[in-house]
């Protein structure tokens, strides 16, 4: 594929995913050449000690292109770890493991004394299926299609010398499978097994460049959407989420108390401080409990609860919140530092829930009634003194009991569109209630 009109950052990954490919390749060279050699040792060198000539020097000529095979495994695997293996490097290293194996075959055949009808008994002629696999790992179909090529035109070029040079030795019936017409059958069954790797090449280099891409596209979404929306995307895609839903969600709005009045008490830093601190732990807590943090407002936060259990998870994280900052503002005041109260409001209704906006600027957003009565109850808590409080309907959608859930019941409110009022709860600014 032509990368040259990709980003900077695909580029760089696919770079990265070559050389970590070189990297397992170089490794595996060594491998491969060091058990080679342990094996040979083990099992020919009895033979060589008869003194046979010719087995001698194919011991030595054995050993020798193992140990210049776990070089270049150990050059190609030191460079890509060190991160200086280039792109282009790939194709000459490739091309050796190809010219590196025929050339094998040839100088076997020269020792030996071995026409081209007997190639295939030489031992390094099954080092092909090794090779071809190495070219899989890179995933470049088009380095795996040089790799073939070479492949198949050097052993077809060693399987031409002195061709035919059996006659005479019809009667044993083994050479019959070593001349040119089965030679040459092999050699099309290589051909073949290649082109099935390069199309999986094809499919691993595509597989790769997919998963890339979107995982990039996920991460750019993650800059205005929450991590939770851009996860559930799924096969649906951003489509679905821009055209919207309608569904029962759990709303939370949490604000502290007083923030204006301290902050102007603090220096620059300490307000940045002040605030990161709060963020980090209202996402800590919301994070546990899997809710979405809609947005940030100043030092105003909504939270979004939808799917399995978003009731019960809600409220969850309403308590949480509130023992949350009752620790928060407890530590501060230990440490000297002003200490701020915090205002939470939570209720559970119909809600309009999807993605607005463009490519250049999204925006994840949840609308309706459910949203403003959330709103309000946070309001609430400052007239009414209390630290939080819900309306019975999240109550009711969580399976809680109003018995079991410890809350101090308040008076109901009217809310416009709603037949009779809505059953308020609450938890009162100086108390902690924890749900039992």
């Amino acid at each position: 594929m032509n990368t040259t009109s990709q980003s900077p950052n695909t580029s760089e990954l696919l770079e990265q995913a070559e050389q970590d490919a070189e990297r397992i390749v170089g490794l595996l060279r060594m491998l491969v050449a060091a058990g080679l050699a342990l094996f040979f040792l083990f099992t020919v060198q009895p033979v060589v000690n008869s003194g046979h000539a010719v087995l001698e020097r194919q011991w030595v000529f054995a050993l020798s292109t193992m140990l210049a095979y776990f070089v270049l495994g150990l050059a190609t695997w030191w460079t890509a770890r060190r991160g200086h293996f280039s792109a282009w490097v790939a194709w000459p290293v490739s091309a050796a493991d190809s010219l590196f194996l025929v050339a094998n075959v040839w100088v076997g055949m020269r020792n030996v004394g071995l026409s081209g009808d007997a190639i295939f008994v030489l031992p390094a002629v099954w080092l092909v299926p090794i090779v071809l696999a190495f070219g899989v790992l890179r995933g470049n179909p088009k380095i795996m299609a040089l790799q073939v090529g070479l492949l198949v035109l050097g052993l077809l070029i060693l399987v031409g010398v002195d061709a035919g040079s059996t006659r005479g030795l019809e009667d044993n019936p083994i050479w019959l499978f070593l001349s040119l017409p089965p030679n040459l059958i092999r050699l099309f069954m290589i051909a073949l097994a290649g082109i099935v790797l390069i199309v999986a090449a094809r499919r691993v280099h595509a597989l790769l460049f997919r998963s890339i891409t979107e995982a990039q596209r996920r991460a750019n979404l993650t800059r205005y959407l929450p991590s939770q929306v851009v996860e559930d995307l799924g096969d649906s895609g951003l489509a679905a989420l821009k055209t919207g839903r309608r569904q029962m969600a759990g709303l939370i709005f949490i604000d502290l108390r007083g923030f204006t009045t301290v902050s102007q008490q603090l220096r620059p830093e300490q307000v940045s401080e002040l605030v990161s601190d709060y963020r980090s732990r209202v996402s800590a807590v919301v994070r546990a409990q899997n809710g979405i943090i809609d947005k940030f407002i100043g030092d105003a936060v909504m939270i979004v609860f939808e799917g399995d259990q978003a009731a019960s998870r809600c409220l969850d994280c309403g308590m949480g919140l509130w023992k949350e900052m009752q620790e928060w503002s407890t530590e501060r005041r230990q440490a000297g530092r002003p200490a701020l109260d915090t205002g939470i409001g939570l209720h559970w209704g119909e809600v309009f829930i999807g993605v607005i906006g463009d490519q250049e600027r999204l925006e994840f957003s949840v609308f309706g009634d459910t949203v403003n009565i959330a709103a309000r109850l946070e309001n609430l808590t400052r007239s009414h003194e209390m630290g939080m409080i819900l309306s019975a309907d999240l109550i009711s959608a969580a399976g809680e009991a109003e018995q079991n859930a410890k809350l101090v019941s308040l008076p109901p409110i009217e809310v416009r569109g709603r037949r009779g009022t809505l059953e308020l709860l609450g938890i009162p600014q100086e108390h902690y209630t924890s749900r039992s």
